[in-house]
């Protein structure tokens, strides 16, 4: 009919549903909503130390979050004997072994074929009581080397070792002096050598002097100037007159030093310019003490 309302039905299955579905949703944030007070309330809760036992223990505390820390009483002392990495309270229970010190450098150097003279070594306890100090030495003077000297001092809480080593080395010092030389360098006809020379230090710590370097006619001359490096010596090209004034003598050189610092040889490329007696040639001089 015109203008007539359409007839309402009633659908209770659709109502039975939507109850329903309301139950569903409203237990679901039920469960929602207590979850998040249950981790709210745990995520609130106090952390902190609850071990009494603790140097920094938290009564207000209600979970333990490790930070717990302990009193450890002990020798702090890390140059102690008995020093106890753990302990954060000193309890004045530190006792030392003697204290060792050593008169001069703990680390020397001195020349080779020299006399070695041990400055030695001093010990007390940590009140400054005197402690007795024995020693162990390996030094030879006599030879190249690394070597080293101990010490020791004990009393009734240990003992204490200490070391000085000593570099036994050529040097300038090991060259200088007075040599004796044997040599098959020809005598006055072609490298005149003398027989007796003595060496002084040059302008540089690396440079000596070999003077009266030569024999002649009337007694020894001349003077060598010579580079040396540890061990090496080294003479650059040089010349001087011949004996009897009538040529020159031109000469270089290069060797080394035995490693006990009492004899050295030189091996030396020479040219004698004195008419019909001089030459020229290769020969080795080795230089004693």
């Amino acid at each position: 009919m015109n203008g007539a309302k359409a007839p309402f039905f009633f659908n209770k299955n659709l109502i039975k549903f939507e109850k329903n579905d309301f139950m569903r949703r409203t237990k679901f944030y039920s469960i929602l909503v207590l979850l998040m007070c249950l981790t709210f309330s745990v995520s609130c809760r106090k952390k902190g130390c609850t071990d009494s036992a603790a140097s920094n223990y938290n009564s207000e505390a209600k979970k333990d979050d490790g930070s717990c820390n302990y009193d450890v009483s002990g020798c702090m002392d890390t140059l102690s004997v008995n020093y106890n990495p753990n302990a954060n309270i000193d309890d004045g229970s530190c006792v030392y072994t003697p204290i060792i010190t050593v008169n001069g450098s703990s680390d020397t150097t001195i020349s080779v074929a020299t006399t070695w003279s041990d400055p030695y070594a001093t010990a007390a306890n940590i009140d400054g009581a005197v402690v007795l100090v024995s020693d162990v030495s390996d030094v030879d003077a006599g030879q190249v080397g690394d070597y080293t000297v101990s010490y020791s001092a004990t009393n009734n809480n240990g003992t204490t070792t200490v070391v000085r080593t000593v570099h036994v080395v050529i040097n300038q010092d090991t060259w200088l002096g007075d040599w004796s030389v044997s040599d098959n360098c020809g005598g006055g006809t072609g490298l005149a050598l003398n027989g007796s020379p003595n060496v002084i230090a040059g302008g540089s710590g690396n440079q000596i002097l070999i003077t009266e370097f030569f024999s002649g006619i009337t007694g020894s001359y001349g003077t060598a100037i010579c580079q040396v490096d540890g061990e090496n010596i080294t003479i650059a090209s040089a010349s001087d007159g011949a004996p009897g004034g009538l040529g020159d003598i031109i000469y270089e050189g290069f060797g080394s030093m035995n490693s006990d610092g009492v004899s050295f040889t030189i091996t030396f490329t020479w040219q004698n310019t004195t008419p019909l007696t001089g030459g020229s040639g290769t020969c080795q001089a080795t230089y004693s003490k």
